[in-house]
């Protein structure tokens, strides 16, 4: 038994495919930069940011004095805030270890961790300056131990993010630009004249910041593709539907084209949400942005049972899944798509955007199938290395690889195992019976 107390009335695009005049747009600054470098960039940050300084990238002494601006209590949050995130990403750190081991006698196989050698943060301003975006970005790349991290933000109407910046200062950003948007991306992941480039990018934004990283992917690495913020609640007759219904707006605010979803086993709580909801709105500060992503893109469906709530949650993929049950724990035995998951009453998906300390830039539109969120493997690069040391063992994979090799048809794969089988051991090369003198 499932039925809807409310449905969306526009579907979220399940693509990462954006419009074509996104495209289009984003295509054109990309190639435009990549032809003509800082001038392009300066005309592009004056067309859309009404901002072009002498210089975009802050000096020392430009950041410190805007620390100089931010109010104490500020400071220490923010400080506070980045302790939690280095922390979790440091115990995150640790749980990857470097191995190597030996899988037959005289062959070394192993693995190891190598940071990216340079990664580009950009941190979203315009309307809702994403200050907390800089600890999950910029910190999680230097505790993964990324050499060099610069980071972009934009200007806030013309005025320097003074919050932001010093959020991205405390993080420790190698570089820091007040520069926003498609050309933000774009000069981190090309370079210009003044700005060298990057290896990876990591980051929220915008549509066309979105698109910018689309297109670029490949030339370098992203975190992800990014979309609309998701919130999917999961609730039985426990949950106060209050908090579920304060919990889905919170969301909600993030855009207009944020999914705000919850599923309930029980009927009587759903339609109470719905009826908080309906109150809250009219006199929320966010409602231009919460009041049509609810109403676009809300849902609230009734199930027979927990599990078939676990069920229909996975097939969302939410971004954020919040568990308001008595047991909430048995979510993670039964869940397998989400992006991150929020455990009972206690916290709450703003706490991940904001203070907890695990990261808040997360898989959406269904990635949560395939990938988790940013964290610190994603800064670091997985490679292995090989060593044989033992003669006898070097001829023995040398004799299977050459058989292995000719099944596939490559001659040549199969003549490197070849020669090792006869300089270590006793066969023969009858393509080439005069290569090796034998003692």
């Amino acid at each position: 038994m499932t039925f809807a107390l409310k449905r969306a009335e526009q579907t979220s695009a399940a693509t990462t495919t954006s419009l074509p005049d996104v495209q289009e747009k984003v295509a054109a600054i990309i190639a435009d930069i990549r032809t003509r470098g800082d001038e392009a960039v300066r005309e592009h940050s004056a067309r859309f940011d009404k901002w072009e300084p002498e210089s975009f990238r802050l000096s020392r002494a430009q950041i410190g004095e805007i620390m100089a601006r931010v109010p104490e209590q500020v400071i220490a949050d923010i400080e506070f805030v980045q302790e939690q995130v280095r922390g979790f990403a440091q115990k995150q750190l640790e749980s990857m270890r470097e191995i190597e081991v030996e899988t037959l006698p005289g062959v070394h196989l192993g693995h190891k961790h190598i940071p990216v050698a340079a990664a580009g943060a950009y941190v979203p301003g315009g309307r809702y300056p994403l200050l907390a975006s800089a600890h999950m970005t910029i910190l999680t790349a230097k505790a993964a131990g990324v050499p060099r991290v610069i980071a972009c933000t934009p200007p806030i109407r013309g005025e320097v993010p003074d919050a932001t910046v010093a959020a991205m200062h405390l993080a420790g950003a190698d570089e820091i630009y007040l520069l926003g948007g498609v050309q933000a991306v774009v000069s981190m992941a090309l370079g210009t004249e003044t700005i060298e480039p990057v290896d990876m990018l990591a980051g929220p934004g915008n549509a066309f910041v979105a698109e910018a990283k689309r297109q670029l992917y490949g030339e370098i690495g992203i975190d992800l593709f990014a979309g609309p913020t998701e919130v999917l609640v999961v609730a039985d007759d426990s949950a106060d539907p209050f908090v579920v219904a304060v919990d889905l707006l919170s969301q909600a605010e993030h855009g207009p084209d944020s999914p705000a979803v919850l599923i309930t086993t029980s009927e009587a709580l759903g339609r109470k949400v719905i009826e908080h909801i309906d109150a809250l709105l009219p006199e929320m500060p966010t409602r231009d942005n919460a009041e049509p992503a609810w109403r676009d893109h809300g849902e609230v469906h009734v199930v027979a049972d927990l599990d078939e709530a676990y069920r229909l949650a996975d097939t969302y993929a939410s971004e954020h899944v919040q568990i308001l049950t008595e047991q909430p724990r048995e979510a993670l035995e039964k869940m397998r798509n989400y992006g991150a998951l929020f455990l009972g009453e206690g916290t709450c998906v703003s706490y991940g955007d904001k203070v907890i300390g695990t990261n808040h830039v997360l898989p959406t539109r269904g990635a949560a199938r395939y990938t988790g969120g940013l964290w610190v493997g994603k800064y670091l690069k997985t490679v292995t290395y090989q060593e044989v040391t033992d003669p006898a063992a070097s001829a023995h994979l040398g004799e299977v690889c050459g058989r292995a090799a000719r099944v596939e048809l490559f001659e040549g794969h199969a003549r490197s195992g070849d020669v090792r089988a006869a300089k270590h051991g006793t066969a023969d090369l009858p393509w080439a019976p005069n290569a090796l003198a034998r003692p």
